[in-house]
């Protein structure tokens, strides 16, 4: 009755890299394709497979399939846009035929390749690449590092809301619109015409790093608990950073109670003692509760933002009850 294999690639996957299943099939029988620009060509041709150009049509291909001889399958090759519509059009195809009586061939979907591990990751580069080329997007292409800034900021503060929100869907979207800052500001400076990188410098880097801060996972370490590791951690950055200071390297612009928080965290690891300010006016008293809700393993930031919402929460309530 003969046998339609419709094989599907992903353009994410170096040609010829392909399932047994698949090599099985286009080694076996007649394989057709579009005739538009198809990557797997050169690969199956060195393999001594020569794919046939013909119209990609429902009718066309069941056609083929009935007409094929014995048990070997007509493979059609699909295209790197995946040929839109064209699975709809055979399976109408197939129901035609069924409806009045005539014969149909065996038809399987069959799966070449699949998309790696973070493959749309790629995608996410080519679209910023389209965005700054020329014809591109006017906006985008007349970015900076500097006018970007602001966005990097509002995107981790948007970020920061789903996760207390416990929006699953709306943390997604905005894990997203961070990535694009990264990407972004990767390919502006990639574009530099003097010491540019790119956001494969920019993964390079740390990857590097994680291997390197983890010698417990990739080295001979011992590191039995998160404490150890988190020692372990500051250790390795503060040689690689070559700081004089425990406090080096905390970023300035951090939220107060964040910048406190971090600030006292590294005075303790460095295990110098300096007394706390015992004056009665804001700041010293802020700077306490700071201390004290560390040593509880409280994030002072954190709690004072939860407490914030719930406060707010209560307030919108007593507006509408008050109508």
């Amino acid at each position: 009755m003969g046998r339609l294999v419709l094989l599907v690639t992903s353009p994410r996957v170096p040609p010829g890299l392909l399932s047994a299943d698949a090599w099985d099939a286009v080694r076996a029988g007649r394989v057709l394709y579009a005739g538009t620009a198809q990557p797997q060509l050169a690969a199956l041709e060195a393999a001594g497979v020569s794919p046939v150009v013909a119209e990609p049509s429902g009718r066309g291909l069941v056609e083929a399939a009935l007409a094929a001889a014995g048990d070997a399958p007509v493979v059609w090759l699909g295209s790197p846009d995946g040929d839109p519509g064209l699975v709809d059009a055979v399976a109408a195809e197939v129901a035609r035929r069924v409806e009045v009586g005539e014969p149909v061939p065996e038809v399987e979907v069959l799966t070449g390749s699949y998309d790696p591990p973070g493959a749309r990751l790629l995608d996410l580069v080519a679209v910023m690449d389209r965005l700054r080329s020329p014809g591109g997007c006017p906006w985008d292409r007349e970015q900076t590092h500097r006018s970007l800034a602001t966005y990097l900021l509002e995107e981790a503060y948007e970020t920061l809301e789903a996760i207390e929100a416990g929006d699953d869907d709306h943390l997604r979207e905005e894990l997203g619109d961070l990535l694009l800052q990264v990407v972004f500001h990767a390919r502006i400076a990639e574009e530099r015409p003097e010491s540019p990188w790119d956001v494969d410098d920019v993964s390079a880097g740390i990857v590097d790093k994680l291997v390197r801060r983890h010698p417990h996972v990739f080295g001979d370490v011992d590191a039995p608990s998160a404490a150890h590791v988190e020692a372990n951690w500051e250790v390795l950055k503060a040689s690689e950073k070559g700081r004089e200071s425990a406090l080096d390297g905390v970023p300035s612009a951090l939220p107060a109670l964040s910048l406190a928080a971090k600030l006292l965290s590294r005075a303790a690891r460095s295990g110098l003692t300096v007394p706390l300010p015992a004056a009665a006016d804001v700041g010293s008293q802020l700077l306490r509760l700071v201390s004290e809700a560390r040593e509880a393993g409280v994030d002072p930031e954190q709690a004072l933002r939860d407490a914030v919402r719930e406060w707010a929460e209560a307030f919108r309530d007593a507006e509408r009850q008050r109508g």
